[in-house]
This record gives C-alpha cells, structure tokens and sequence, in this order.
C-alpha cells in the first residue's frame, strides 16, 4: 500500500512508521542493556551474600556504594574525583590541539612529513610508562608529571590519526580543485578540514580513553591524590572494596567523557546535513 505524500514541511505516514520502528527499537536495546548490568550486579552480590566467592577478593555491589559513600562523608570523594578529572581533560585538549595543528604541519609540507614519519612510528612504540623516571626528573612529583604523561599517551595517536584523514582526501576532488586554480590553502580549507571531520571525532573518541589511561598511569607513577592513588593505596594496604569502588568511579567518568564527544558527533553531524 502507498501513502499519500503530505504537504511540504511534513511527513508522509510511512515515514512516521518507520521513526516509530526506530524508537520502538532504540528503547529496547536500551532496556536491555539496562536489564543486563541489573542482572550482573545481582548475580554478584548474591555471589559475595552467600560466599561463592570470597568477598574480600571479589568485594560485592553493596560494599563499594558503602565505600563510596565513606569517601563522600570524609569529604575526599571530590577531592579525588576532581583531581584525576582536572589532569585528564587538561592532557586531553593539549593532546588534541597539539596533535591536530602538528597533523596540519606534516600534510602541508611533503618533506617534513617523510622524515618526521619513522620518528613518530618509534614514538607510538615506545612503551610510556618506560619514560616515568624521566618524566619525574622533568616535571617533578606534582600534576604536571601525570599531565605531562597524558599528554605523551595522546599525542601520537592524534597525530596519527588526524594525518590519516587528511591523506585520505578523495584525489579526484584534489585534483579538481588544482585543475581550478585553488590555492593550497584554499584547498585544505575547503577540502581537507571538511573531509577529515569524522576522522577528527573517531580522534576524539580514542583520546578519551587514551587520556584516562594516561592519568591512571601518570598516577601510579607518582601522585598524592587522585582516582589512581587510591587503586594504588587501596592494592598496598588490601582495601579491595576501596579499589573496586575507585575502577567504578573511573569507568563512570570515562564513559561520561566519551558520551559528551558523541553528543558532539550527533550536533556535528546534525549541522552538517
């Protein structure tokens, strides 16, 4: 059966069938996913209830919200939170910003690019954490060494990543522009930036978790405050549910952070249809 189309600026009923569909859809798959960590979280505690598995290793649901809850009353949940949260976003943007502008750098010039190529391979490489002592001696004890390591975690792989996009440019829509006069600037302007911009979310979203990773590092390595100074302490001194309670907190703020780069992905792609 066909539908009637309708009057411009609506929709046809078919169309609003399908939107239907789709919503019907998306709530299920998220009941679902809600359904399933319900049912996880209970088949833990019960585990850690009845001891089928010993609760001093395992901890259990209840004991983290009771941990989580210590840590607000003593007023050092923010402090830790706030801490880790600082350093991460600070080494995420200059990751992001450095790595994007030295992108540009080496799509611009040929030479550059080319020999800048095999240093960048043994960079991305190169084990980081190897680089804590250094990074002590450098930055010192403070947030700047868990910053500073961030940031070393991030930087290649945005580099990287964005170099790829703007090499991937369609060759036939370059040589277009060239046969039309334009300017280099001109086409990465036009061409390049606009082409490369799912590149540079995919960027974004990888450096989420990179920048995390980062400051967990960095953290280990040398911290007196902060979500991996208290996985640390928690794993010295066998406070497990402290531990547990600390990799809850960060898998929160990690997929926070990730959800704000897809919502800019749904308003980035939104404007640019």
């Amino acid at each position: 059966m066909k539908y009637p189309m309708t009057r411009l600026g609506e929709y046809t009923q078919e169309h609003l069938d399908y939107l239907k569909r789709q919503k019907k859809k998306n709530a299920t798959i998220t009941v679902a996913r809600v359904a399933i960590l319900l049912v996880l979280l209970l088949i833990w505690e019960l585990a850690a209830r009845f001891e089928w598995v010993n609760p001093f290793i395992t901890s259990s649901p209840s004991r983290i919200i009771k941990t989580i809850g210590g840590l607000y009353a003593d007023g050092t949940l923010f402090y830790h939170v706030g801490t880790t949260l600082s350093e991460t976003l600070i080494g995420f943007f200059i990751a992001v910003a450095v790595g994007y502008s030295v992108a540009l750098l080496l799509w611009w010039s040929e030479i550059f690019r080319k020999v800048s190529e095999p240093y960048l391979v043994v960079l991305n490489a190169l084990p980081k954490i190897a680089l804590g002592p250094l990074i002590i001696i450098w930055c010192g004890t403070g947030s700047e060494a868990i910053i500073f390591m961030t940031v070393l975690i991030g930087l290649i792989v945005a580099i990287l990543n964005m170099l790829g996009g703007f090499m991937s440019t369609d060759e036939n829509k370059l040589l277009l522009l060239k046969s039309m006069g334009a300017s280099k600037w001109q086409i990465l302007t036009k061409l390049v930036l606009p082409s490369a911009l799912p590149e540079f979310i995919s960027m974004l979203k990888i450096n989420v978790g990179m920048a995390w990773i980062g400051s967990i590092m960095g953290e280990y390595i040398v911290s007196k405050a902060g979500i991996g100074y208290l996985i640390v302490y928690g794993g010295q001194v066998f406070k497990l549910d402290l531990v547990m309670s600390a990799v809850l907190i960060l898998c929160v703020l990690a997929a926070a952070m990730y959800a704000l780069v897809s919502l800019l992905e749904k308003l980035v792609v939104k404007n640019t249809q």
